[in-house]
C-alpha cells in the first residue's frame, strides 16, 4: 500500500472512532442546518479536524478541500475530504454513512479511502493499483442487461432546479431496471458500484468530496464514471453517472433525452 494511502487510512480510522463513539447516543448530538435538508453536527466537525490533523502531520504542505472547513493551502497535492457522508442518516440512527478521503495530484485522483464504520468495511484504491475492500480485490459487476441491473441514485434534496428531468429519468429507469435504491450516502453508493453490489449509479448536484474517492474506486475496479455527457467533468459539474461498462452506456442512453441544456452543460 502506498504511504499516502496508508496515511489516508489512518485518518479515516481516526475519524471513524469519533463517529462510532457518537453513534452510541445520538440523542445528545448538537445538530444545525447549513441549508434546507443539509445538516451538520459537532461529530462532522470533530471527525474532519481529526482527519486534517493526521494528514497535516504527514504532509504539511498539501492543500485541503473539506466539506466543513472548505479549501486551504496551495499545492499540486489536494486532499478531498467528507468526514461524515450521510449526516442525515447518522442523526436518525440509520446505519448508512461513511468517511470519504481522496487525494488528487495536479487534478488527477490518485488515492481513495471510504470507511463504513458500521460494517467495518474499508474500501481503498490507488491509481493504477486497483481497488480493494478489506484487502480483497474489487471488480464491478458483469451484468450486461439493464433490466437485470440494480441502480443506485440520490434524490434531489438541496436544489430542485432539475427535479422534472430527474423524475423523468427515475420514471424510465424504474420501468427498465431490476430496481432503484437510494440509501443516502453517495460515497458508499459509488463504493458499492465498485464492488458489484450496485450495477450503476446516477445523481445530480453533488460536491467534489461526495464523488472523488468513489469515482477512483470504480475506475480501478474496471468501471466507468462520467458526467451526463459521458465525459470527465463530473467533479466540476457535480452530475455523475457510473457503472460497469455495459450498464454505464445504457444509463446514458436513457438519460440523454430528458436532460436540459443546463444539465448537459
Amino acid at each position: 500500500m502506498h504511504p499516502m494511502l496508508i496515511t489516508a487510512v489512518k485518518a479515516a480510522r481516526r475519524a471513524g472512532q469519533i463517529i462510532s463513539r457518537a453513534s452510541l447516543d445520538i440523542s445528545q448530538l448538537q445538530v444545525s442546518a447549513k441549508q434546507q435538508s443539509d445538516y451538520v453536527t459537532e461529530v462532522d466537525k470533530l471527525a474532519e479536524s481529526a482527519i486534517i490533523e493526521v494528514l497535516r502531520e504527514a504532509y504539511p504542505s498539501h492543500a485541503i478541500l473539506a466539506e466543513e472547513s472548505g479549501s486551504s493551502g496551495e499545492s499540486d497535492y489536494q486532499w478531498i475530504i467528507d468526514p461524515l457522508d450521510g449526516t442525515t442518516n447518522f442523526i436518525h440512527g440509520f446505519p448508512q454513512y461513511a468517511v470519504s478521503i481522496a487525494l488528487a495530484h495536479k487534478g488527477v485522483l490518485t488515492h481513495a479511502v471510504i470507511f463504513d464504520t458500521n460494517r467495518n468495511e474499508l474500501f481503498t484504491g490507488s491509481k493504477g493499483g486497483g481497488a480493494f475492500l478489506n484487502e480483497k480485490r474489487l471488480r464491478v459487476s458483469k451484468r450486461t442487461k439493464l433490466d437485470e441491473a440494480l441502480i443506485g441514485t440520490g434524490f434531489p434534496y438541496r436544489s430542485f432546479d432539475h427535479i422534472d428531468a430527474y423524475l423523468a429519468i427515475f420514471r424510465d429507469l424504474t420501468q427498465k431496471t431490476s430496481g432503484l435504491r437510494r440509501p443516502g450516502a453517495a460515497s458508499l453508493d459509488l463504493a458499492y458500484v465498485a464492488c458489484g453490489r450496485l450495477d450503476g449509479f446516477w445523481e445530480f448536484g453533488l460536491s467534489p468530496w461526495d464523488l472523488a474517492a468513489g469515482a477512483l474506486l470504480i475506475t480501478e475496479a474496471g468501471g466507468l464514471v462520467g458526467d451526463l455527457n459521458g465525459e470527465h467533468a463530473y467533479m466540476q459539474s457535480g452530475n455523475i453517472v457510473a457503472g460497469n461498462p455495459k450498464v454505464f452506456s445504457q444509463l446514458l442512453q436513457i438519460m440523454t433525452p430528458h436532460l436540459t441544456t443546463r444539465l448537459k452543460g
